[in-house]
């Protein structure tokens, strides 16, 4: 038989507590979604055991590396005595059999995307309960399926669950007590203690001990003594996973790289910190200010983002900006201008259109970068400008992910200096809106930086599809 063991530390932390709820995680590397799928193991030869792992969407199952392919390695590779292991991807299941070929026990792997699928699980009985990424799913979704994790395989429920910090999640809460509230790092000295809630009205009640809630809501009856359960959170980090650092020891340089927010939180566990204006980009953290435009420069991207109402129309309308960036021959950048105006559909049309000349004629084969609005409407919007920018190098791209995902990329390389500014008169209101990000109204300029350098370090990458000289990508 194939011995299995978890590694020394919070993994076998994790895997040994005997908390009715655990915990698992802190940062990202720590070997997490590895400990989870080995949880069940120690009771698949059970008679009708069963657990089930959830992820927050379908996908997250099946992606390469992820926790079917991961399973299907791992629980193959258990040669157990008693029988075998068939992994039924059709189903999203692996049963396993006796020596007659019977099944025993199996692990589901399933999907709880929205809080209307939980009436699917209505009369289920769950003994592990499972979830990878807790913090993607809503508190409604984690109460209602502990309502399932119940058996009569002989086996005590519990659950088990692992996550990477987000202030924003319910489970910051949750996990407060082991928490330092002023610094956002996990306590030492906490990390696996066991401690005791009540939840009542959708209040949670926490106390040392179970006897502590037995006595302060007078629990008599067997099932109310049996209200009280217990809860731990283990830290881990990516130092813990020795097995990675040792056959992948890029993975924590590629995790310092990140940009500051995700950096405290995947690196160093931080469960406190979340984007605030300054945390993206500061003025003091740029490489030089410039008097001249370097000469070494290998490509120019004029990046858009658009705003078609003019400031005579009313209201509090939002900025088109307009950002010039060009890459160095020593993998540097430099943004030479910044354009952001309040004017209509047909005004901002044309200053594309002008600025596009002035920039060829200034710096030669300057690229144009657009956005285009998900639906027939915003493909409409792109075949448009791409006919009126005709003779120009110009391409139209969909943007996916939040604002501040998108701008994550560019903020890692102004955090590391690597990002030079051309003095101009737009200097300030540019530093105003890039520090204030993502807390201010206002996002257009750094929309605009953040489309012109993914543009400069993956704009050859893009699925085409022609339309004249220019491209669409949808």
């Amino acid at each position: 038989m194939n011995k299995i063991t978890p590694q020394p530390g919070p993994q076998t932390q994790f895997l040994t507590s005997t908390a009715d709820i655990a915990i698992y995680g802190g940062s990202a590397g720590g070997g997490k979604s590895f400990g989870l799928l080995l949880v069940p193991l120690p009771y698949i030869q059970h008679q009708r055991f069963g657990a089930v792992i959830f992820r927050r969407d379908y996908g997250q199952i099946f992606s390469e590396g992820a926790l079917w392919d991961e399973a299907s390695r791992l629980y193959t590779s258990r040669a157990s005595k008693s029988g075998v292991v068939e992994m039924r991807r059709n189903t999203a299941e692996a049963r396993f059999k006796n020596k007659k070929g019977q099944t025993v026990s199996k692990i589901s792997f399933r999907h709880i995307a929205r809080d209307d699928e939980l009436t699917l699980w209505q009369g289920s009985q769950i003994c592990v309960l499972c979830f990878d990424e807790l913090t993607h799913f809503s508190q409604k979704q984690f109460f209602y399926m502990l309502s399932r994790n119940r058996s009569t395989c002989k086996v005590k429920p519990f659950v088990r669950a692992t996550c990477n910090p987000d202030a924003d999640s319910w489970i910051a809460g949750f996990i407060s007590w082991w928490i330092d509230q002023d610094t956002g790092y996990a306590i030492d000295d906490r990390s696996g203690k066991i401690r005791w809630f009540i939840r009542r009205d959708e209040t949670l009640h926490w106390a040392d001990t179970k006897q502590e809630l037995i006595d302060k809501f007078r629990l008599t009856s067997k099932e109310e003594v049996a209200e009280p359960k217990s809860a731990t959170f283990i830290k881990s980090t990516v130092y813990d996973n020795k097995i990675l650092m040792e056959r992948n020891p890029e993975y924590l340089a590629n995790l310092k790289a990140l940009p500051l927010i995700d950096r405290e939180r995947l690196l160093f566990g931080n469960w406190k910190i979340k984007a605030a204006g300054g945390l993206f980009f500061k003025r003091s953290q740029i490489g030089e200010m410039l008097l001249v435009i370097p000469s070494d420069i290998v490509k120019w991207v004029r990046a858009w983002d658009l705003a078609a109402t003019s400031e005579e129309e009313g209201g509090d309308p939002a900025y088109t900006a307009g950002v010039l960036m060009g890459k160095r021959e020593n993998g540097k950048y430099v943004i030479a201008d910044v354009i952001n105006v309040r004017q209509s559909a047909g005004e901002v049309r044309t200053t594309i259109k002008h600025t596009g000349s002035f920039d060829n004629a200034k710096y030669q084969n300057v690229k144009i970068r657009l956005p285009k609005d998900p639906g027939q409407a915003g493909k409409d919007q792109a075949q448009s400008y791409i006919m009126h920018l005709a003779g120009f190098n110009v391409c139209a791209i969909a943007e996916s992910g939040s604002k501040e995902s998108r701008a994550e990329p560019v903020a890692a390389q102004w955090q590391a200096g690597n990002i030079d500014i051309v003095i101009g008169d737009w200097n300030e209101m540019y530093f105003d809106q890039m520090e204030s990000f993502p807390m201010s109204k206002f996002k257009d300029m750094v929309d605009a930086t953040s489309a012109a350098f993914n543009e400069l370090e993956t704009g050859i990458d893009y699925e085409e599809s022609s339309v004249g000289s220019a491209r669409i990508v949808y």
